[in-house]
């Protein structure tokens, strides 16, 4: 394994054929890693729902701790104390590919299971994945993240999130066939693969799952999509941390697209265009409103602002559709938060294929207080 944390990863290269990962005696054990920064009220939960799993072998969790201020390393040091498979490492740079590379690093396992703090794994989840992996051969194997909420807003998210609507349909987000996929929500990694391409490339703060399943990919293993692996999965809390989010992971995506070009799938440029429409809409309309723009060119404005109305009708159809809270609330919050995703994700692409991402980071998780909506 490398040991020095600044080496880069690999270049990807691309095999004709795919290539089995390694495989693993029965009973040979697990490592889960978890970065983690300001996740106190999601902490305790997420290690039970890990520290559950039916594993044949031995078990151990590798918490990376970032420097929070909620709480979260005082409570990981009380969970480490009272059960002994709990390892923790610093994670001071609170990168999460930093973190990430830390645990694994720190693990001695010879499969890797990504978890999140703001994640809880279904019971016999591991178990699947691991038959999943002999099955397949696969190099990753992940499942379906199944966004949840307890409040309002938090639950309008949520359901953004489990629309195809909402982040464009990836399997992960609900997909109900399993096979080859781009890439794989956490995932469940040999470590003999992730030592092969690499680890997790540190330049990259958000987005860093994406690029390892490209290098994975191209260095001819299979990454798979096993639709009966179930992550529930909790939204940020307020309307300004989940813009900030966004925001931070378009940012990164736009740096990932100067670095990888259309080896980023078509569907990640959708919310830059529905930027680009509106900012030209709401030109159209100052000059249709000051009488620049008269006779046929003030009729063909309307063709400008008929993408952004199609998008009205569309985030009215599923704020108002089945699925999700059936409040009012859940349904005004759903108006409200698909377009600040899309937007915020949308100029944030933007943003960082301009200019790069640079320094960006995801300032929501940088916050340790919690300021729930409604």
């Amino acid at each position: 394994m490398r040991n020095d944390p600044a080496e880069r990863p690999r270049a990807p290269r691309q095999d004709d054929e795919s290539r089995a990962a390694p495989e693993v005696a029965p009973g040979a054990g697990v490592s889960f890693v978890m970065p983690v920064l300001n996740e106190r009220d999601y902490l305790r939960r997420a290690v039970e729902t890990v520290l559950r799993q039916e594993v044949d072998g031995p078990v151990e969790l590798v918490i990376a701790l970032g420097p929070s201020s909620d709480g979260t390393t005082e409570l990981a040091r009380e969970l480490a104390a009272e059960d002994d498979r709990i390892v923790l490492v610093d994670n001071p740079a609170a990168d999460i590919p930093v973190g990430l590379n830390a645990a694994i690093r720190a693990s001695t396992m010879p499969t890797i299971v990504r978890v999140d703090a703001h994640s809880e794994l279904a019971p016999g989840y591991t178990a699947r994945a691991l038959a999943t992996l002999a099955r397949t051969g696969a190099g990753n194997v992940g499942g379906i993240m199944r966004a949840d909420g307890r409040t309002p807003f938090q639950r309008a998210v949520a359901r953004a999130y489990n629309s195809r609507v909402g982040l464009g349909g990836g399997a992960y987000h609900g997909g109900d066939r399993e096979g080859e996929a781009e890439s794989a929500y956490l995932g469940v990694i040999r470590r003999a693969v992730l030592e092969e391409v690499g680890l997790f490339d540190e330049s990259i703060r958000r987005g860093e799952d994406w690029e390892l399943n490209l290098r994975i990919r191209s260095a001819g293993y299979r990454v798979w999509f096993d639709p009966a692996l179930s992550v529930t999965y909790w939204p940020r809390e307020s309307w300004p941390r989940l813009a900030r989010q966004f925001f931070a992971t378009g940012t990164w995506r736009g740096e990932l697209v100067r670095r990888y070009g259309l080896r980023n799938s078509l569907r990640f440029f959708a919310p830059p265009a529905l930027v680009l429409a509106v900012v030209l809409s709401i030109v159209a309309g100052v000059l249709q409103l000051t009488g620049t723009l008269t006779g046929a060119w003030a009729t063909l404005a309307w063709v400008v602002h008929a993408p952004v109305l199609a998008y009205v009708l569309l985030v009215l159809a599923v704020a108002m559709g089945p699925g999700g809270g059936t409040g009012l609330r859940d349904k005004l919050w759903t108006l409200a938060v698909l377009p600040t995703m899309h937007l915020s994700w949308g100029a944030g692409f933007l943003v960082g294929v301009a200019h790069g991402a640079q320094d960006t980071v995801d300032t929501s998780r940088l916050d340790g207080r919690n300021t729930p909506l409604p």
